[in-house]
């Protein structure tokens, strides 16, 4: 067992090492991206499967709540939280339309959609990025490989090449509670 621990800190410390090599700018962009749509009277819309709807939630949470400072709340919401809405839409639609028609219905230009995918592939993610762009939204994008069809899509991506989900989200959790923090940092002044 303690090799599997240490090959697990050794993994998180190589994606640690390239994420400050190649991510600092991204997460930068991010956060002004999310300013900029906020500034403008814009929402973040939050989605993902699995995990990543959790981190989805998370990132609502910390964008209605709060991070650090006391302040407004910012407008954000985790398209993965209304079962009724997702069960209705996988029932009567596929479970593909999910997010995008949640963003048919609310969305407008201006918003933004943060799209996580580790895979890069999800159907439903691509489908929501797809008409994201068709309704004129910036789009940030997590993903656990680089190159993929969402981080082609995407105005920002935040690429961390894992072997699998788990080390990849938690880069990802780095990097999203980073931009929480500009965001904060700049908007609650």
């Amino acid at each position: 067992m303690k090799k599997t621990v240490l090959e697990t800190i050794e993994l998180h410390k190589r994606l640690v090492d390239e994420y400050e090599k190649t991510c600092v700018d991204k997460v930068i962009s991010a956060a002004q991206m999310i300013i900029d749509s906020i500034n403008n009277d814009g929402c973040v819309y939050i989605c993902g499967n699995g995990g990543s709807a959790a981190d989805a939630q998370h990132i609502a949470g910390e964008f209605i709540g709060r991070f650090k400072r006391q302040r407004k709340a910012f407008p954000a919401v985790a398209l993965s939280t209304d079962t009724s809405v997702l069960t209705c839409v996988a029932n009567d639609y596929s479970y593909e339309d999910i997010f995008a028609r949640q963003l048919e219905g609310l969305a407008k230009k201006g918003d933004l959609l943060w799209a996580f995918s580790t895979s890069g592939t999800s159907k439903n993610i691509i489908a929501a990025a797809k008409l994201a762009k068709d309704l004129g939204l910036k789009i940030l994008a997590f993903t656990g490989k680089a190159d993929t069809p969402l981080e082609k899509m995407s105005d920002v991506c935040i690429a961390i090449d894992a072997p699998y989900s788990a080390p990849a989200q938690e880069i990802h959790q780095l990097a999203y509670h980073t931009i929480c923090d500009l965001v904060e940092e700049q908007l609650a002044k």
